[in-house]
């Protein structure tokens, strides 16, 4: 009976020990999700004079670097997932299709936010690439996530973004 009362505190022992290591997880993930969104919000917003051709610039930079792994396919259905997602605050991106094989890929992302004040554009720009990233975390994890996004962006996107652009 005290090996009973033994395993029994102990394995409530290990699901206080494993309930810590979860929250110590959560913590962890949750500030990739923040320095994640950080980044994402911070580079959007170098360009507010032409929002729509930083945000363009962003995603094929991020398309570059993603339909190599995932595939054409792939990625457009990770873009469509997200272009409905954020199309819940922002109704109008519910109108951005997939492009014909003749358009550009983001031809209509860019009618699309070049119909809008600069402040919506980079807020429905910042909304798309975090639900993207978010989307992408889920499947492959933070950090894989973290680097594709580094690998694209570069360490120092802010740079990078504003002298490409120019």
């Amino acid at each position: 009976q005290a090996s009973h009362t033994d395993d029994v505190s102990c394995q409530v022992g290990r699901n206080r020990c494993i309930s810590h290591q979860d929250e110590i997880a959560k913590y962890f993930m949750a500030n990739i999700d923040d320095s994640r969104h950080q980044r994402i919000k911070q580079t959007v917003m170098q360009r507010p004079e032409a929002p729509s051709d930083g945000a363009v610039h962003l995603w094929e930079r991020l398309a570059a670097e993603l339909v190599p792994i995932i595939g054409e396919g792939g990625f457009q259905s990770l873009h469509a997932r997200s272009i409905h997602l954020a199309g819940k605050n922002f109704p109008w991106l519910l109108t951005i299709h997939t492009p014909a094989s003749a358009e550009p890929r983001f031809h209509e992302l860019k009618k699309a936010l070049e119909g809008r004040d600069a402040m919506e554009a980079q807020a429905a720009s910042i909304a798309l690439l975090i639900t993207f990233m978010d989307i992408l975390a889920t499947l492959i994890g933070d950090l894989l996530t973290t680097s594709i996004l580094r690998s694209a962006w570069g360490d120092d996107v802010s740079e990078i973004a504003v002298k490409e652009l120019q």
